[in-house]
């Protein structure tokens, strides 16, 4: 057991990493997008909106030859009207409106961290055959793999616990962190990996829903999800009252004893006869991320369709919901938080623990194993950190109205990318001093990320926490506390590596 788990660790630490960090951050995902979208950062939304009203600006004329478009209402943590739209040239569009106004505001040109942070804890944004979702799915389940030899291997769990010593020599240190958080965080990793895997059953096990619906696929989102579809008749017709349709919504959730506020529409068909409004049921206030919507018909309001979550499809929800974290409860999202964090120390600590054991010897040996673990492990680790910085300071950086390709997004997307890779590169060129000068220099990006968002919106720390933006300060406060961290496991290192009184008389 002991040599399964240090092997599936080494194989699978970088994917795990990548996930567990990628994770925690998308657990804030939409204040992320606040503090890289600055023209998002609108005051709390009105109790109640007319859509009727706001939707008969400037968001006509982008939707006036879509097919359908979808419209996500504001909430506390994303105050804006949220549209996306396919765009016959762009492709998929999203644009963000006032809702108080109805005006379109800025496109910054960002897919900050609900188009890229989010998803690419998940996917890896590998899509060619689901390739991202395979890779996810087997890191998932090498992680309970990981979690039961783990306790097979570590028999003295409750000893471990309490065992830490911080201040003993850096390998002791570093099991003692690995072994403390592996027993800390144990339920939580366990949960949050059988539940990842629960989410994308469907892909993992396509053979379900083609025994079950050999000749025609399509029912199982119909029955499962409530997907609805007709073809559109061609005579024009123009839309019916959405307010009205809320209404009509929120009264048929109260009759059924589900209360609750819509959070989505999508129009299919916009501007047809055959028109259609499917809203869906908010779960902010539940677990479980619910699939109940209604159907109507886009033109008289009629209902067509109710579907409520089955029983079934309900255990599924749950524990989607739980992975997800999409209620509303921020002290549960910390712990969350917490504990993806731990993830990353557990799975990194490991990983440093295996080459640090083995350097001399595969030296001694000619071997590279070790070495290049270590240098995997530092791109992995802090590697990691300073892509995702350099997302955001290249967001900081470059303009917003680049007219030619490659977009923003592209741009921001590529120095994530390209800083991960160089990170990796300067891993093997310097292994001795890798980790203490790639720590220093993510201290450094944190730094000027916060910086570079007080000189470019003018919502520095000071002005943003008295204005009440919390989202802002507390995206800086993360960032400053992230360059803390890194000096200190720098200094740590730089100490580690200097040699004691007693190996100086020694030498």
């Amino acid at each position: 057991m002991t040599r399964l788990h240090s092997w599936a660790g080494v194989l699978l630490g970088g994917v795990l990493l990548a996930i567990f960090w990628t994770g925690s951050l998308s657990l804030f995902d939409r204040e992320i997008d606040r503090w890289m979208q600055p023209a998002t950062r609108l005051p709390a939304p009105p109790a109640a909106l007319s859509l009727d009203r706001l939707l008969h600006g400037q968001a006509a004329s982008l939707i006036a030859t879509a097919p359908a478009w979808t419209l996500s209402l504001p909430t506390a943590r994303t105050p804006t009207l949220q549209l996306d739209y396919q765009d016959p040239v762009q492709g998929p569009v999203r644009r963000h409106l006032d809702p108080r106004t109805g005006a379109l505001l800025p496109d910054e040109g960002s897919w900050a961290g609900t188009r890229f942070l989010f998803p690419f804890h998940f996917s890896l944004h590998l899509r060619w055959r689901d390739l991202g979702y395979w890779l996810v799915g087997a890191a998932g389940m090498g992680m309970l793999m990981l979690l039961a030899s783990g306790v097979v291997a570590h028999r003295k769990l409750i000893a471990e616990f309490f065992t830490f010593r911080p201040r003993k020599r850096l390998q002791r240190s570093l099991l003692d962190l690995h072994n403390l958080t592996g027993v800390l965080v144990l339920p939580f990793h366990f949960l949050i990996s059988l539940s990842g895997l629960a989410i994308f059953c469907l892909i993992y096990f396509p053979g379900v829903a083609q025994s079950l619906y050999p000749e025609d696929r399509a029912q199982l989102p119909a029955e499962a999800l409530g997907a609805y579809a007709r073809p559109a008749s061609g005579v024009v017709a123009p839309l019916g009252s959405l307010d009205a349709m809320l209404r009509q919504a929120a009264q048929r959730w109260e009759q059924d004893g589900h209360p609750g506020a819509a959070y989505q529409l999508r129009v299919g068909h916009p501007g047809d006869r055959a028109a259609f409004v499917e809203i869906r049921r908010s779960f902010d206030r539940e677990v479980s991320m619910n699939v109940d919507r209604l159907i109507f018909d886009g033109v008289t309001g009629a209902l067509l369709q109710q579907h409520r979550t089955p029983p079934v499809v309900g255990v599924q929800r749950f524990l989607t919901g739980l992975h997800f974290v999409q209620f509303e409860h921020w002290t549960l999202r910390w712990l969350y938080f917490a504990g993806g964090l731990g993830g990353c120390l557990l799975i990194g600590s490991g990983l440093l623990f295996w080459a640090g054991a083995r350097r001399a010897r595969h030296a001694r040996q000619g071997r590279s194993g070790a070495r290049l673990v270590e240098a995997l492990t530092v791109a992995a680790c802090v590697g990691l950190v300073i892509a995702t910085l350099a997302f955001f300071v290249a967001n900081r950086l470059l303009p917003v109205d680049i007219a030619a390709p490659p977009r923003r997004a592209t741009l921001e997307v590529q120095a994530f990318f390209g800083a991960w890779l160089l990170s990796l590169a300067h891993a093997a060129w310097r292994p001795a001093r890798a980790w203490g000068e790639q720590l220093q220099l993510a201290a450094g990006l944190a730094l000027l990320a916060v910086l570079l968002n007080g000189l470019t919106t003018g919502d520095h720390l000071l002005r943003s926490l008295s204005s009440g933006q919390t989202a802002i300060a507390g995206m800086d406060l993360m960032l400053l506390a992230l360059a803390g961290l890194c000096l200190l496991a720098a200094r740590r290192l730089q100490r580690a590596a200097q040699p004691t009184h007693k190996e100086r008389a020694l030498g």
